[in-house]
């Protein structure tokens, strides 16, 4: 049975939706302690202090678990982001090899979120646009160790191409559980992708369901279904995500708007609402 706020999808216990913290500086502890209390149990963050403040999300986070919020009933994914990615604010050292900037950002990152492991731990993008290099088979071999030693329970991948995935999934010695990318409906969701996820048993998570697809999102046929339906157009699309078998992010900074993504989980659409927004691009 899984827990409260969680699903089973590829044999794992995972939230139906994840609360991503990228871009909320000063406001990133106050956002992640609402989306906490409002129900969320996933919470999504990078040790990369260009686009997140993990401190922030670990602040709210102690507070949870200080008011009694078992460990056990969140889901925390964070990033080892490599130096192209970074500010100034490095969470490992400049010149250190691969290696050893995976196992200090991590440690970095357990601090931050006063936990001794993590749920998912995610390699923020390959450090080359087209194929692996050297760099990121050295820091999927650091990211197995640490998973071998108990500090992250999965690995993940994220803003990757096919085939880099599949370079990735056929070289690992621990295969990524996770893959996290931008989705957008003109590329059909990143159809692609979700199918070789799908066929070899990875959880695809998808973000910017909803910046991303501005365009298609404002169209009278997602107007009309939402309105037919009764729902927002977030709602609409974060459903739509999980009926695809996806695991979506919502970076929203409204209460509000909050519970109204959490309640994506208690309704369904139709097999053909569901085609008419896969179309969307077509």
């Amino acid at each position: 049975m899984p827990k409260s706020g969680f699903h089973l999808q590829c044999d794992l216990e995972i939230p139906w939706l994840l609360y991503g913290t990228a871009w909320k500086e000063e406001r990133t502890e106050q956002l992640t302690a609402q989306a906490l209390t409002t129900g969320f149990v996933g919470i999504d963050t990078a040790n990369q202090r260009k686009h997140y403040f993990e401190a922030g999300v670990g602040a709210a986070v102690k507070s949870a678990l200080s008011s009694g919020t078992p460990r056990a009933e969140l889901f925390l994914q964070t990033k080892f982001t490599f130096l192209d990615g970074q500010d100034k604010r490095l969470p490992y050292t400049k010149n250190a090899p691969v290696a050893t900037q995976v196992s200090e950002s991590m440690q970095s990152s357990l601090s931050h979120l006063g936990t001794h492991y993590v749920d998912s731990y995610v390699l923020h993008g390959p450090s080359q646009r087209s194929g692996l290099g050297g760099a990121d088979w050295e820091a999927w071999r650091a990211m197995e160790a640490l998973q071998r030693a108990g500090h992250t329970r999965h690995l993940g991948v994220s803003n990757v191409s096919l085939e880099q995935l599949r370079a990735l999934h056929a070289g690992a010695e621990i295969k990524p559980r996770f893959v996290q990318n931008r989705c957008y409906a003109e590329r059909g969701w990143d159809r692609e992708v979700r199918n070789f996820c799908q066929k070899h048993g990875l959880i695809y998570q998808g973000f910017s369901l909803l910046t991303a697809n501005r365009r298609e999102l404002a169209s009278t046929a997602v107007k009309e279904l939402a309105t037919k339906l009764g729902r927002s157009v977030p709602e609409l699309i974060f459903r739509f995500a999980i009926q695809l078998g996806m695991l979506p992010l919502t970076g929203t900074t409204s209460r509000q708007h909050m519970q109204l993504d959490l309640g994506c989980s208690s309704f369904e659409l139709s097999a053909a609402d569901v085609g008419a927004i896969e179309r969307l691009s077509c």
